[in-house]
């Protein structure tokens, strides 16, 4: 059996725009009704979301028939939980909350076997399709996705530091933390937190890394990939649901007689 074919990372490579969306309901079905419409990348959220590794598992099933890249946020820089995630098939990890060059190089240590990193060796693993995958363990540190996340103003600083450590695929910017950092708290939007993010964007750029971010503004979130950012998640599931059950309440009850 064949390595699985890592799109995501792949689209990362070819300097491909990748449009992605945010499953954080840690529920199967939820993914894949999302997984369905055809975004090119989803990520499956842990750090703020409730899920565990076994339902982790179960959203990476659902969506793998689909044709999305997947990408799943660690709860944190922790290599014990990234070693679950990648025995369990993750294919690309999110590790937020990212700090300084150090912290990034343990994130690629993690995801990786001897001698290049500090990966526990497990034979029949979901990974590797229980033992299935022919020379798994000899391809599996080229073909893991490690995308490291600024979310302070510190860590933005040293993005292009970060992103140049070997093994790091890309640098996603959180727009929410970087805000409350700069005591913008709750205002994502604001104009002071994305020049914040743009001017550190075309300095990695420059460097030829890879830059990814989150916006539940399609028009921005647009924008930021015309602008040259390389994959921009548009949305998640849970603010979709909550907004459209909104919007269709408020259209019932705008219709309905009164009288």
């Amino acid at each position: 059996m064949k390595y699985p074919q890592n799109t995501f990372l792949e689209g990362l490579r070819s300097g491909a725009a990748q449009i992605g969306f945010w499953v954080s309901l840690a529920n199967n079905l939820t993914a894949e009704v999302v997984a369905t419409s055809g975004f090119d990348w989803l990520l499956v959220d842990m750090e703020h979301a409730p899920g565990d590794v076994a339902t982790v598992i179960g959203q990476l099933q659902a969506i793998a028939p689909h044709g999305s890249g997947v990408m799943v946020r660690a709860p944190w820089n922790d290599a014990v939980m990234v070693k679950r995630l990648l025995d369990s098939g993750a294919p690309n990890i999110l590790f937020p909350m990212v700090q300084s060059v150090e912290e990034a190089k343990a994130a690629v240590a993690a995801t990786k076997y001897p001698p290049a990193g500090i990966r526990g060796v497990a034979g029949s693993i979901r990974a590797s399709q229980f033992g299935r995958v022919e020379n798994y363990h000899a391809q599996a540190n080229d073909n893991i996705g490690v995308i490291i996340q600024a979310e302070t103003q510190a860590a933005v600083a040293q993005a292009v530091e970060m992103g140049s450590v070997e093994g790091v695929d890309g640098i996603f910017f959180g727009p929410a933390d970087i805000g409350a950092d700069m005591g913008l708290l709750g205002q994502t939007q604001s104009p002071q937190v994305w020049d914040v993010i743009r001017e550190a964007a075309v300095k990695l750029k420059a460097a030829g890394i890879p830059v990814g971010t989150l916006s539940t503004n399609p028009a921005f979130a647009a924008e930021l990939i015309n602008d040259g950012f390389d994959f921009v998640a548009c949305g998640l599931d849970s603010d979709v649901l909550a907004k459209g059950s909104d919007a269709l309440l408020a259209q019932m009850r705008a219709a309905t007689r009164k009288d």
